[in-house]
């Protein structure tokens, strides 16, 4: 067998299909809709390995249709076109195409655009793939022309059934190898593959292949998973995920889960002028007056962070994380910026009062520019407003 064991593996049935059961459970919208001959165009979003492809073809499968797949990545509107001329023949003879396009975010607004009116009018049953949160990546007319399914990744108990599936399978999988291995070790598999089902096949048919006919140990997985399976995009919506939890978690006083997702940055590849800029922001917008000197220890941090680079960076990151989980919070700054900031907004260039304005000419002086100004050091307590006349009174301050 030449072909991958993943792609051996990959089930041939709907009922095949692992740990999808929210969507395609004996009660689901979708199983009742292909019950009746129906199948909705649909966008699949979840992360690499959980189904989306597999699911598609069986879903084509289960009614018949002629099953097409774009890779957005390489193909564009020439190749769509090519799909759609085949999707029109097949529909004079009766006959449904299923327009599979993976990764469809990589595809830009006129592409998205040209799909619209072959859906609306039938010409294909439309199945786009993503990773990507489809909010942001897919235009809004064709999201409201589909139905967004959210697949999840595969629990680890799943992963280790469909291991154990494909040790056992004589026929696809590794049933005549002999492989040695542990349910330990296929937890181990199933812990570092991050929900991904390929990536598990993948790594115990390269773990099978490297054990040379000896026990399959912990330290053998370690090593083909040694920093190539961390759920982290530097570009894509983990990406923001994961900052996102790091500040939270800054912000919630939580030291260990602020290490926990600097880790995952780090392991990820992420910039560290990144993650040390975000922490420079932080303690202005978090932490503030309530402790000033905070914003001297991540300013240095991120000097620090410029010098040095990886990998000693994360030891600075690290001891800068936890100084700000640790630290007192106050958001009195951010608060007050913002109510200043609404307040100009609303009510414009407000004018400044006189006896605050410069007076560098003869002219203003006489304009009363300056005047009644107390210089507050002669007489601190004595009493002066600042504010505009139409703002007397008002705090931004609280």
């Amino acid at each position: 067998m030449s072909s991958p064991l993943a792609d051996r593996m990959r089930p041939q049935k709907l009922s095949e299909v692992s740990g999808q059961e929210q969507f395609l459970g004996p009660n689901s919208p979708i199983i009742h809709s292909l019950k009746e001959g129906h199948l909705p165009s649909l966008i699949f979003w979840g992360p690499p390995g959980c189904g989306k492809t597999t699911i598609a073809r069986l879903l084509a499968r289960e009614i018949g249709a002629e099953f097409v797949i774009l890779e957005a990545v390489v193909s564009g509107l020439k190749e769509f076109c090519v799909v759609i001329n085949c999707a029109v023949e097949n529909k004079m003879y009766q006959k449904q195409t299923v327009l599979f396009i993976d990764e469809i975010h990589r595809w830009n607004k006129k592409q998205q655009d040209a799909l619209l009116p072959y859906i609306e009018n039938g010409t294909v049953i439309f199945i786009g793939a993503t990773t990507e949160n489809p909010s942001f990546e897919v235009i809004s007319a064709l999201l409201s022309r589909v139905k967004v399914a959210v697949l999840a990744p595969l629990a680890k108990e799943t992963i280790v059934d469909i291991l154990t599936r494909a040790l056992s399978d004589k026929e696809r999988g590794l049933g005549k190898d002999g492989v040695s291995i542990g349910v330990n070790e296929l937890r181990l598999i199933a812990q570092f593959s991050g929900g991904d089902a390929r990536t598990a096949l993948n790594a115990l048919e390269l773990a099978a292949g490297s054990s040379r006919g000896e026990p399959v140990t912990d330290s053998l997985i370690k090593d083909i998973f040694e920093r190539t399976n961390f759920l982290y995009d530097k570009t894509g919506e983990e990406h923001y995920n994961v900052i996102s939890a790091f500040i939270k978690s800054l912000r919630g006083s939580s030291a260990d889960a602020a290490v926990y997702y600097l880790a995952r940055m780090i392991e990820g590849g992420e910039d560290p002028e990144f993650i040390a800029r975000r922490m420079l922001i932080f303690a202005s917008e978090d932490i503030g007056n309530a402790l000033p000197t905070v914003l001297v220890v991540a300013n240095a941090c991120f000097e620090a962070v410029r010098k040095i680079g990886w990998p000693e960076s994360s030891l600075i990151l690290s001891q800068t994380a936890i100084y700000l989980a640790k630290a007192p919070k106050s958001n009195m700054a951010k608060r007050a910026v913002s109510s200043a900031r609404s307040e100009v907004q609303k009510s414009g260039a407000l004018p400044v009062p006189l006896h605050l304005r410069n007076a560098p000419t003869d002219l203003m002086t006489d304009l009363g520019y300056g005047k009644d100004y107390i210089y507050t050091h002669d007489d601190p307590s004595a009493p002066q407003d600042f504010l505009p006349e139409q703002l007397k009174g008002r705090k931004f301050v609280q």
